[in-house]
C-alpha cells in the first residue's frame, strides 16, 4: 500500500471547526477528490454534495440526483475518518460509475478496490466501523432468545398494532423491550 494521494486532516483543526466551516471542509475535500479522479478521468462529471443521508450509511454515491450523498451526524462524529476514507470510498464510486464500462461494474468489485489503492492508497475497506447509534433510523429495540433487533418507527408501529415478527435466526416471536435505560435505573436503586 502506498501513501494515501489525500493530506491526512489535523484532529486538532477538525475539532475546532463549528458546522458551516466543517461543512466547507468536507466540500473542500470533495473537490481534491474529484481532482485527483479527473487527472485519471479528464471528462468526469463534478458531482453535487447533499448532507441529507441518514440512518447507518456514511455516505452514497447516488447516480440518479448526480453526486454524493453524506450523513452529517456521522461525519460530526467522525470527521477525521470520514474525509480520510469516506470521501475517497464515495469518489471511488463516482469515477468507476463514469468510466466506459462503469455501469457493468460490481459496487465493490475489481474496479473499485483499485481506484481505493491505487489512486487513493488506501486500503479498499467496504463498511466503516462507526457508532451509528444517534444516526441510526431504527431507535425501537426487540428482543429474542438469541440477539437484539433494532425497528423503524413503521416497523414498530406495525408490530404494536398486532403483526409479530420472528428471528430469522432462532425463529422466536421479537419482543418489545420499552424503557430500557429506565429499567436499568430501577435495578440499581432496588439493590
Amino acid at each position: 500500500m502506498r501513501r494515501p494521494a489525500l493530506p491526512d486532516p489535523c484532529p486538532e483543526w477538525l475539532a475546532s471547526l463549528d458546522d458551516a466551516a466543517l461543512h466547507r471542509a468536507l466540500l473542500e475535500r470533495v473537490e481534491a477528490a474529484w481532482q485527483l479522479c479527473r487527472g485519471y478521468h479528464p471528462a468526469l462529471p463534478r458531482p453535487k454534495v447533499w448532507f441529507d443521508l441518514r440512518g447507518k450509511c456514511a455516505g452514497q454515491a447516488h447516480y440518479g440526483r448526480g453526486g454524493l450523498r453524506f450523513n452529517p451526524v456521522l461525519y460530526g462524529e467522525n470527521r477525521r475518518a470520514f474525509l480520510r476514507d469516506v470521501v475517497p470510498h464515495e469518489m471511488a464510486h463516482w469515477l468507476v460509475r463514469h468510466l466506459s464500462d462503469g455501469h457493468e461494474a460490481r459496487p465493490h468489485g475489481r474496479e473499485w478496490r483499485t481506484v481505493m489503492e491505487r489512486l487513493f492508497g488506501l486500503e479498499a475497506k467496504v463498511t466503516h466501523t462507526f457508532d451509528t447509534g444517534r444516526a441510526s433510523p431504527t431507535p425501537h429495540r426487540y428482543h429474542c432468545g438469541c440477539q437484539v433487533h433494532y425497528f423503524t418507527s413503521r416497523r414498530h408501529s406495525l408490530a404494536r398494532k398486532g403483526r409479530r415478527y420472528r428471528c430469522l435466526s432462532c425463529a422466536e416471536t421479537l419482543v418489545y423491550q420499552p424503557f430500557v435505560e429506565m429499567e436499568k435505573l430501577l435495578q440499581t436503586h432496588d439493590s
